[in-house]
């Protein structure tokens, strides 16, 4: 990128609009370093919570370490299996981090390329497309989810379960959240095909399938990029939802969900903090995901400008 490109770039009015918004700024921040935590947990976490060779069971339900009775070793405290809750929450992250962005990234996928061929097609394929994504708008997003993860677990031997546990947890978010972005990038389409440039594409002898991705698709690009930063957030918080519902992440996987599952039958003896802080940590990044998507929509909207 040159010096004129970048000074574009930092002069542009999303810059602008980031440089003068506290929360856009905080909110990066905050998942800047919830990223990084979760990308850098092999080097960060004390011990692997998934390997048994590593956990100690006389150091399990230890207290954090600034409490009466907790160990320096382990900061946030140990569950009942002795796994370092400060670890787990490190691997945690991760995985519920890479279900969010593979299942948005199958969602975005999926929905923009339906959305631009029943916008851009119209007739049958288009009322097709459409009267599926009102069949699913019609049934709460979980109950869709956990539809497709009990095919998938009916489909699949039970000792593929576990192993295979993240990729039905990508194909069912994924598949739930697909019509947001159909209906939004149809109805950019069906504007976007009577422009002139379209019509201008169409004289030059280009095929159909090449207006959609070189012409039309950029320009619709900017509703999709707000949805696909919310959707991050819902993603992480379905998988939560499905984990501590018992049919997401196994426990030797645990994700923020599962870990809050475990804690949660432990709670009322005492030991609090194997669910509080997985369930913080799940907030701020629920929250931090939520209002950078916010600060995104203002942004790229020229009426707010």
């Amino acid at each position: 990128m040159t010096t004129s490109s970048l000074s574009r770039a930092f002069n542009s009015d999303i810059a602008w609009s980031f440089r003068t918004s506290w929360s856009a700024r905080i909110s990066s921040l905050i998942l800047v370093l919830l990223f990084a935590a979760a990308l850098l947990a092999p080097v960060l976490a004390t011990q692997n919570p998934y390997d048994i060779s590593q956990l100690f069971l006389l150091d399990s339900e230890l207290p954090p370490s600034w409490i009466d009775g907790g160990d320096p070793r382990y900061l946030l405290g140990t569950d009942q299996q002795a796994r370092d809750v400060y670890s787990s929450i490190l691997y945690g992250l991760r995985l519920s981090l890479i279900v969010g962005f593979a299942s948005v990234a199958l969602a975005a996928a999926l929905g923009v390329s339906l959305g631009l061929l029943g916008g851009f097609v119209g007739g049958v394929v288009d009322g097709a497309i459409m009267r599926v994504a009102d069949i699913l708008l019609s049934f709460p997003a979980i109950l869709v989810a956990l539809l497709v993860n009990g095919i998938a677990r009916g489909v699949l031997p039970p000792e593929r379960h576990a192993d295979a546990a993240i990729w039905v947890m990508i194909l069912a978010i994924g598949l739930t959240n697909w019509v947001q972005y159909a209906r939004t990038v149809r109805g950019s389409t069906m504007v976007e095909r009577h422009k002139e440039y379209v019509q201008a594409a169409r004289i030059n002898g280009v095929s159909g399938a090449g207006i959609m991705i070189h012409h039309i698709l950029p320009n619709v690009l900017g509703p999709v990029l707000v949805i696909a930063t919310i959707n991050l957030g819902m993603a992480v918080l379905t998988e939560a939802t499905l984990s501590f519902l018992g049919v997401g992440m196994p426990a030797t996987q645990p994700s923020l969900g599962t870990l809050i599952r475990i804690g949660n039958e432990y709670l009322f003896s005492g030991i609090w903090w194997v669910v509080i802080f997985p369930s913080v940590v799940l907030v701020v990044l629920v929250l931090a995901v939520n209002v950078l998507g916010d600060w995104l929509r203002d942004a790229l909207n020229p009426k707010l400008r």
